[in-house]
């Protein structure tokens, strides 16, 4: 805890047993509010508000993250949920310094690995069945599809139904969740569309037409692999299908973290390491009466743990007991291989501890059948074994509250006999992409490691840390180019002090010398740190976090820019390195420079002896050698203007095109250059983006040239046809002396206002004629044939820029 202020002094205190002391006055402690008391507030979705923070043990924070279902590549939805937390977990033991213990756990066997295990598994075969030719593949392929739109029809009809159920009710809750599962029905028929168009394409194509099955194959995996599970589904039972399948994208999922820069979690689980502890702990609330068997699975029965005294749907209370549960968030609360088990059930929404196994799943023995663990028992179990059985943070995203967090909460409860398994729960906000949550079944995703094709990691992260973290956000071209934005003000910032350090400041002045001015920056500083501090107490609020960082660069940015500034490089640096330290907290800057994003590399820089400058001696030889020689040429009667020209854009040469590609930044101002150095691949990246937005602007330029100078070539051809042939086409038949058409083709005579608009064009024509003729000399030809250059030129250099 560290206090605050008021301003004010309180009463003097006595001396105590010391006589010889003087009366001393304690500043006044602020108590007016938490955060002026020190005390950090979380976002508790327990409760639906900020609470004080308080570990339940000194400063040990137990916190356990539910990990992803690794049956797939995961997408920024995900980054945002695990780049929030690290960032909040960097905070709790770099700036508050808690004691943290943070576990993870990934999902490595779930209703969806097993549905895409099973369907990656069939496709494999089907592929490899050279049986089924091109031929029967586009039977197959139509049959997926018909099937895949009849069940999509009957999906949407029900939906509408239950929404017209829902408004003849005046059940708000339930017309709005049937409003939204109508919405992303329909984008999924939009995907489905887009299949159909794709496979009857394929299914066009010749059968001797070279990679024709591969390519049908390929557009229609989707239809295919819902067909072939529904048929053969039950056939896969080899248990390292679906392991190989979730160890492939557990792997993919750790490299994720890895390249988003954030840490590894201290405990690592797996759920299928845990299984004979997941029977344990089954076992354990059969017997306290609080779970009951049926048909080889086990559930929870809710009467009975609320009957005990325990409360249900703590996270997203939905009436006494879930009563209020509808049928959607049953549904997804058994998984997407589960429904037809309520008649298992005592009450409709008891949920599964264990799963009998159906045949194409795979299942473990235990003293209620072969079966498989239900799932939300994995993370009662893992967190309990490595946690214990009070834990202090549980974080998960937005839409596992309801039923995956609420049904955790209550079995671990069950097992455990609390009422409170958890005393602080955080959840991150929906990622939304174009007005829609950023899911897999949707399509609307974008893999992490797509975004890191065009974005880096620390703009990925400045971007989160730019938004609330349990808030919904979009996640759009205006949010990372405003992370970009954030990034640059930063770095210039970094190179103006990095400038000014490298000055002896011990050689001059050391004071302050601008008067108001060094006080205002103190004092802006002063409150920056303030502001920052107040920011993370307040729930991890880490957007008017950057906010403070941000507004004193500002500050310091216009301090640097007053006239004649004698700049105070101590504060200056004070503040550099202050913004850095955050930074470092946030996972935004790595390294041990006291400030500044660091200038890539292995930072060890050159030895003393020489060794590993050779590019930076070659380029400065080089640099040397082309200016010795425009000099020389000047000093042999050349001309000076022109060896001036040359020198300078030599000089520019090595500022643009060669210094970059050895990580030194120069910036040439009024008052001198500034240099700086970066990573290369940084600057290099920096290049090609400049170099790419030049080309689009001078594409752009040229094809407008094009268009112009294509129309003046069409106009100067009309033109050239002489005033009485203008008209002389198929369409007609006979024309008077000044070429006027008066007989159709067809025998009939052309009307009269017909004849008037055909002369008047003539007679405009004419003019055209007569000023190109006296343009050209009477020799429109050159006119055509220097247009015409004019026009190959510029397609030559479109084509150019295109390669």
């Amino acid at each position: 805890m560290s206090l605050s202020g008021t301003g004010n002094f309180c009463q003097p205190t006595c001396s105590g047993s010391d006589s010889h002391r003087h009366p001393w006055q304690s500043p006044e402690i602020d108590t007016s509010t938490p955060l002026a008391s020190g005390q950090l507030l979380i976002r508790n979705t327990l409760t639906g508000q900020k609470e004080p923070f308080v570990p339940m043990k000194d400063r040990h924070v137990r916190w356990y993250t539910c990990g992803p279902t690794v049956y797939d590549s995961s997408h920024v939805g995900h980054a945002r949920t695990y780049l929030s937390f690290d960032i909040m977990r960097r905070v709790m033991t770099d700036y508050f310094h808690y004691n943290v213990l943070y576990q993870i756990n990934t999902t490595d066997i779930d209703d969806k690995i097993i549905l895409r295990a099973r369907q990656n598994e069939l496709l494999r075969l089907l592929e490899e069945d050279k049986s089924v030719d091109y031929g029967k593949l586009v039977v197959l392929a139509k049959e997926a599809l018909e099937e895949a739109q009849a069940k999509s029809d009957e999906k949407k009809t029900a939906i509408e139904a239950a929404l017209e159920e829902a408004k003849s009710k005046k059940d708000s809750r339930g017309r709005t969740e049937q409003e939204g599962l109508l919405e992303q029905h329909l984008v999924k028929r939009k995907n489905l569309d887009k299949d159909v168009a794709n496979v009857l394409k394929a299914s066009s194509a010749s059968s001797d037409q070279k990679d024709a099955r591969a390519n049908l194959l390929v557009a229609a995996k989707s239809v295919l692999a819902e067909k072939l599970d529904r048929e053969k589904g039950h056939l896969v039972t080899d248990h390292s299908v679906f392991n190989a399948h979730a160890r492939k994208y557990e792997r993919e999922f750790m490299e994720d973290l890895e390249a988003l820069g954030i840490r590894e979690p201290d405990v690592l689980t797996r759920v299928t390491e845990y299984v004979p502890q997941i029977i344990a702990f089954v076992e354990k609330i059969i017997a306290k009466g609080l779970a009951y068997k049926s048909n080889g699975s086990v559930y929870l029965s809710l009467d009975d743990f609320q009957a005990a005294g325990h409360n249900y749907r703590k996270l997203n209370p939905a009436g006494p007991g879930g009563e209020a549960t509808s049928a959607a968030e049953m549904a997804e609360g058994e998984g997407a291989l589960g429904g037809g088990e309520t008649s298992e059930k005592r009450n409709p929404n008891d949920f599964a501890l264990w799963k009998a196994s159906k045949a194409g799943e795979p299942a473990w023995e235990s003293p209620f059948g072969p079966g498989r663990p239900g799932w939300h028992i994995e993370c009662s179990v893992v967190a309990g074994d490595i946690l214990g059985e009070r834990i202090d943070i549980h974080s998960g995203g937005e839409d596992l509250k309801f039923p995956h967090h609420d049904n955790e909460l209550a079995q671990s409860e069950a097992c455990f006999g609390c009422n409170q398994w958890v005393n602080y729960f955080t959840h991150t906000g929906h990622l939304h992409i174009e007005g829609l949550k950023m899911s897999k079944s949707l399509k609307n995703f974008i893999t992490i490691r797509q975004a890191l094709e065009h974005n880096t990691a620390r703009q990925l992260r400045i971007m989160f840390l730019l938004q609330a973290w349990d808030q919904p956000m979009s996640y759009s071209d205006q949010t990372i180019d405003d992370a970009r934005s954030k990034e640059t003000t930063f770095k210039s910032f970094f190179r103006e002090v990095e400038a000014l350090v490298r000055v002896d400041y011990l050689n001059q002045e050391v004071g302050w010398r601008m008067g108001d001015a060094d006080h205002k920056l103190a004092d802006a500083y002063l409150a920056a740190r303030q502001s920052v501090h107040e920011s993370l107490l307040d729930n991890f609020n880490t957007k008017d976090a950057m906010s403070a960082l941000l507004k004193i660069i500002n500050e310091a940015n216009a301090y640097l820019r007053m006239p004649n500034v004698q700049a105070s490089t101590l504060t200056l640096r004070a503040i550099a390195t202050y913004v850095t330290e955050i930074l470092k907290v946030f996972g935004v800057v790595s390294g041990a420079d006291d400030f500044g994003f660091g200038s890539g590399g292995d930072g060890k820089g050159d030895s003393a002896d020489g060794s590993g400058s050779e590019s930076y001696i070659g380029a400065m030889v080089d640099f040397r050698e082309n200016v010795r020689n425009a000099a020389l040429a000047a000093a042999k009667g050349g001309d000076t203007k022109a060896a001036i020209q040359s020198i300078l854009k030599i000089c520019d040469g090595m500022r643009d095109e060669i210094l970059p590609t050895l990580g030194v930044r120069l910036e040439d101002r009024p008052t001198g250059t500034m240099w700086n150095l970066e990573d290369p691949e940084v600057m290099l990246k920096e290049m090609a983006e400049k170099a790419a937005k030049e080309n689009e602007i001078q594409v752009g330029k040229l094809e407008k040239q094009l268009v112009a100078r294509t129309k003046e070539l069409e106009k100067v051809k009309n033109s050239m046809v002489q005033p009485q042939d203008l008209f002389r086409t198929d369409e007609f038949k006979e024309w008077d002396e000044a070429g006027v058409p008066i007989t159709l083709a067809s025998g009939d005579p052309v009307s009269g206002g017909q004849v008037k608009k055909k002369k008047k064009a003539i007679e405009k024509h004419a003019k055209a004629h007569k000023d190109l003729m006296e343009k050209s000399g009477n020799n429109p030809q050159e006119i055509v044939d220097s247009t015409q250059k004019e026009v190959d030129t510029i397609k030559a250099k479109l084509e150019e820029l295109s390669l």
